[in-house]
């Protein structure tokens, strides 16, 4: 950062043992232009992990809608979805999988904004994202087999 070099050559020490001088406090204008180009710099890393992990999610969900089309027409032919193929029929299967999208597609649409309103998406997606957990977990705990095929 050219601002912090500009700072420390302004207030060096300028002793033989380069040890800096650190009683002078930077002003107050150079302050709020550090800590504007900090901002800056912050919301810039921000809109980039949001995007990296809004990529993510993008991945996750193109899989769960072929895992979607996988069971509707060759059903029970993914093993995930085959160990409950006895406790539930192909339809709550492929249900529960939207709804799977459904909460992606929510988290998607809050880390590709960045406006306050987005938190209610990341919000909406997390209800969402645990009312299909517990869907899951309802089945898996319902029959002890599928836990020990899991395992």
């Amino acid at each position: 950062m050219e601002l912090t070099a500009k700072w420390r050559k302004k207030h060096h020490g300028g002793g033989e043992d380069g040890i800096k001088d650190d009683s002078h406090p930077i002003d107050s204008q150079d302050q709020e232009e550090m800590v504007r180009s900090f901002e800056r710099e912050h919301a810039r890393q921000s809109r980039l992990w949001r995007r990296v992990f809004a990529g993510f999610l993008l991945g996750y969900t193109a899989f769960m809608v072929y895992s979607i089309f996988q069971q509707a027409w060759y059903p029970w032919e993914l093993r995930f979805h085959a160990y409950f193929m006895e406790e539930m029929q192909s339809w709550m299967t492929i249900s529960a999988d939207w709804v799977a999208v459904l909460a992606c597609s929510f988290a998607v649409r809050g880390l590709a904004s960045s406006s306050k309103s987005s938190q209610q998406w990341l919000w909406y997606s997390c209800y969402v994202g645990l009312l299909h957990a517990v869907f899951w977990l309802f089945y898996m705990l319902s029959n002890h087999t599928a836990l020990s095929v899991l395992a």
